[in-house]
């Protein structure tokens, strides 16, 4: 129906003769010469409808913001004063010569420069996909997908589907649940992940898998969270675990460039999980970001206020500092609202000292917790983390994982307020995880990534001795966020065993949930390992959005619905029927 797109249009076709398609951006009457920015996927053009050609004139003028047009016209220069630098057809405009509407619209429900809430966008999104930026984040997503593609189909990965409705099998999140008609009372779910698929087609001899795959996980959502995801998923036969980090890592530092035109290091740096957690709270820090935990606990086992001393003499807890270089500058109410930040972790409070002269001793700091310490442990404390005047130290005293979690976010808050970020982009990967995390509630061991995963030790030593056990697994981590997670798997059937006996599991429930792996491992496994990177979380970063629905062409709320669907939906009894099924509402 057309000969060019509209923002292909430029002063190369002076004096040709073109056809362009799409909707109109907007409309302007000039002394009775009508004014048409039309506008498809790769820009716009401005049309120019003269009076002397009366039936276009009269269907230009009643044209309106979003009618779909088929404009044909013959390309001449703007006027001098008209141009548009910015645009690549802003040197021309199209004389038409004729005009047709191929769909009128109805005032839309807003304009695609409107700053409107996301439930509207979401209700809509038909019209939200017609705003720039979310053309140019669907193109992004769709060449980061195709260097993906290519890359590991050069380095010799086969591209592999695996199944949609599979078994249920705990993975760390509630699964989709879907009713078979065919055996009542029965139920498939939707995959998690094609994590145990593709270790059975390393079994199969596949050597290298690849697949960019949907994923499924019933859980608490939040901005870079998504009931149903894409993952670019990735497993090698006969590897070891530089192997897989330096194969994916290249394909990184390859997209990133394509891309962006950003260079990544040769070798990314690494991080043991241990040092990130002590240094940053955090097993996935931005390393933009120069703030830091420092550990007191030492200088506060013997002070007589219990709220530090107590943690600080517990094996289980953290007593750990933050210091922000001129935090001295917060008001109360900057600090109360900080202190309301780290409630949302579990944090009970969040005591500080401000540095007003370290020279004068204690005398030149302040703080309500100052007459609770004993002032050798308060300038220790000072001379630990490097304060000078004007700082602001803020302290975090509870279980590790509250100090951690709220520490932790506190310091991304602080750097993002404060304006602290260095540079554009810090990749790393984070290694040695603990094999195992205690769940207290439940009084027993969970996997930290996944039951899959090899740990670094003997079978033996294992059992032995849990707590203390790595896992052979890796994260890559940029600006803060973990774009993708793996491990070497495990491929011997008494290491598997053993795990499932620290988890808990025993043969009989590991045979009802996994018989399938383990009967498949006893016919020879390849030492195997792998990575799935979140493409979406990806997408996001590349595009520079902070939120995850902005990279997905129909997303979900935080509710887990679809607006523009009103999905979830009730069903009929007839279908419910069908399936066997019976809804009983909660009260």
């Amino acid at each position: 129906m057309r000969s060019h797109h509209c923002g292909h249009v430029d002063e190369t076709l002076l004096e040709q003769t073109v056809t362009v398609c799409g909707w109109v951006n907007s409309r302007r009457d000039h002394g009775g010469v009508i004014f048409i920015d039309l506008r498809d996927g790769e820009g716009l053009v401005q049309v120019v409808v003269n009076p002397d050609h009366a039936e276009n004139f009269e269907k230009a003028e009643r044209t309106r913001n979003e009618h779909i047009l088929k404009v044909t016209g013959v390309v001449k220069p703007r006027l001098e004063g008209t141009v548009n630098e910015k645009l690549r057809s802003g040197k021309i405009e199209v004389i038409t010569t004729d005009f047709e509407v191929l769909s009128a619209s109805e005032t839309p429900p807003f304009q695609l420069d409107d700053n409107v809430g996301e439930d509207v966008r979401l209700k809509h999104r038909y019209v939200d996909l017609r705003r720039p930026e979310m053309q140019q984040r669907m193109r992004t997503r769709a060449k980061m997908t195709s260097i993906m593609r290519h890359y590991l189909e050069d380095n010799n990965f086969l591209e592999i589907e695996t199944p949609m409705l599979t078994k249920a099998t705990p993975e760390g999140a509630r699964d989709y649940l879907v009713p078979s008609r065919t055996h009542p009372g029965n139920f498939f779910a939707l995959p998690q992940s094609p994590q145990l698929f593709k270790q059975l087609l390393m079994m199969g001899g596949m050597d290298r898998y690849y697949q960019i795959v949907r994923c499924f996980r019933d859980e608490d959502l939040r901005a870079d969270r998504q009931p149903e995801f894409t993952q670019v998923d990735v497993e090698m036969s006969f590897v070891e675990t530089d192997d897989v980090m330096d194969m994916m890592e290249n394909m990184i530092r390859k997209m990133f460039k394509e891309v962006l035109d950003v260079d990544f290091p040769e070798k990314l740096p690494q991080m043991d999980y241990a040092e990130a957690m002590r240094r940053f709270g955090s097993d996935k820090p931005d390393m933009r970001n120069p703030l830091e935990l420092v550990d007191v606990a030492d200088l506060m086992k013997d002070v007589e206020f219990k709220v530090f001393s107590a943690p600080a003499n517990d094996p289980k807890s953290r007593v750990a500092a933050l210091r922000l270089p001129k935090g001295g500058e917060l008001s109360r109410k900057d600090i109360d609202a900080y202190t309301k930040f780290v409630s949302r972790y579990g944090a009970r409070g969040l005591a500080y000292i401000k540095v007003n002269a370290i020279a004068d001793g204690v005398a030149g700091l302040q703080s309500p917790i100052l007459k609770f310490l004993p002032d050798d442990v308060a300038m220790s404390i000072m001379e630990r983390v490097g304060a000078e005047d004007g700082d602001l130290v803020f302290f975090g005293a509870d279980k590790a994982k509250i100090v951690n979690d709220a520490l932790g976010a506190l310091r991304e808050e602080l750097a993002k307020d404060r304006g602290l970020l260095v540079g554009d982009w810090a990749p790393l990967w984070i290694v040695k995880f603990p094999m195992f995390e205690w769940d207290d509630k439940n009084e027993r061991y969970q996997a930290l990534h996944h039951p899959f995963t090899a740990p670094t030790c003997t079978a033996e030593e294992l059992l032995a001795n849990p707590a203390e056990a790595l896992s052979d697994a890796y994260d890559m981590v940029i600006n803060g966020y973990e774009v993708g997670g793996g491990s070497i798997r495990i491929n011997d059937p008494k290491m598997q065993s053993t795990t499932f006996e620290v988890l808990g599991i025993s043969d009989e429930e590991a045979q009802s949930k996994f018989g399938f792996l383990l009967d498949a491992l006893k016919f020879g496994c390849p030492p195997l390992g792998g990575l799935a990177f979140g493409l979406d979380r990806l997408v996001m970063l590349i595009t520079g959005t902070e939120n995850i629905r902005d990279v997905i062409a129909f997303p979900k709320t935080q509710t887990a619905a679809c607006p523009l669907t009103d999905a979830p939906a009730q069903v009929s009894r007839a279908q419910l029927r069908e399936l066997s099924v019976q809804v009983k509402l909660p009260e």
